[in-house]
């Protein structure tokens, strides 16, 4: 019998996970959205099904790809048997999933936390460049652009909330929006001016990369951005963002000894990497490899290299800078 899989949030980048499973013809979709006509829309797109949220109780796996907070419903759906892809970004509510380990531990299902973009590849991209070099000390994540309205909300509230990195083993926090850094993507995004942001992937990436003692996570803004970040959206987001990117940098020694740095990144629409990294990882909850428990992108105990094959080989290029004007494929 064909899987079940409920994506709730039937916006742009839900739409977006729903059309990746729909690919699978083993899965059966079941499309829920507080906004019954959106829902019927996207269903008939994917030939799903539009349901209440009380039948995501009964399905295989649940895409969260509505606004957060997750917390309170991941549990739920934990404790009636049900594996969880979460995509929320938020700070706090990546915080409160983090603590659902023994509940899903304890009714044999996996939730994944932090699947999208940044955090999601972003975490992939590191385990795939730390696995390169002998040690690492630093892990550092840039982010330009956003996915739908819901993304470019929390992309306006990461700018006027606090970050929180890691230097030299302590956690540190500071203003967002400040900090500047100037980050070379790949084309045709190329470089932004970047900022201190409330971005959970440094807390995300702690968790897999113990070891690592300074991570932090900055995001691109223009001057209004900044300036406007503490106030109310001026003006309603726009229905998609255009090309985003993302770049991961991770610095260490390599196996001669000396000190390295190594950079991977992609630019494609932000709605849809993380769309396509949440649909990855709901067949990979449905897969006989999954565990019980909490997973993280970048875990060495996923098959990151298998999981960054679908997600390029589902139209996301990802490249890797090595010192010339162009960073080839991987």
């Amino acid at each position: 019998m064909n899987a079940i899989v409920a994506v709730i949030g039937a916006g742009v980048t839900g739409a977006r996970v729903a059309e990746a499973l729909s690919k699978s013809e083993d899965i059966r979709l079941a499309i829920i959205d507080t906004r019954s006509d959106i829902a019927a829309i996207v269903a008939r797109m994917v030939s799903g099904i539009p349901v209440d949220l009380e039948y995501a109780d009964v399905a295989d796996a649940v895409v969260l790809a509505c606004p957060p907070p997750h917390g309170a419903l991941a549990r739920h759906l934990l404790d009636c048997g049900v594996s969880v892809v979460s995509m929320s970004d938020d700070v706090d509510d990546v915080d409160e999933l983090l603590t659902l380990e023994s509940v899903a531990r304890v009714h044999g299902t996996t939730l994944v936390v932090g699947a999208a973009m940044a955090p999601g590849l972003s975490g992939l991209l590191a385990r795939y460049l730390t696995d390169q070099l002998e040690s690492v000390d630093e892990i550092h994540v840039a982010m330009h652009g956003t996915g739908g309205p819901a993304c470019a909300r929390q992309h306006h509230r990461a700018l006027g909330g606090t970050s929180v990195a890691l230097h030299d083993g302590e956690w540190v926090r500071r203003p967002a929006g400040a900090g500047r850094e100037l980050c070379w993507f790949p084309e045709p995004v190329n470089a932004y001016d970047c900022y201190r942001a409330e971005m959970p992937d440094p807390r995300l990436l702690h968790r897999v990369f113990p070891s690592v003692s300074r991570m932090s996570a900055r995001m691109s803004a223009t001057r209004r951005d900044r300036f406007t970040a503490q106030l109310p959206m001026l003006s309603p987001p726009h229905k998609e963002g255009g090309i985003g990117a993302i770049r991961v940098e991770v610095r260490g020694a390599a196996a001669s000894g000396e000190r390295d740095t190594l950079i991977a990144g992609t630019a494609v629409r932000s709605g849809v990497a993380a769309a396509l990294v949440a649909a990855t990882m709901a067949r990979w909850t449905l897969s006989d490899s999954r565990w019980p428990g909490v997973a993280v992108l970048g875990d060495s105990r996923l098959p990151t290299a298998a999981l960054l094959d679908e997600v390029r080989t589902a139209g996301v290029r990802l490249f890797e800078f090595t010192g010339v004007a162009r960073s080839p494929e991987l």
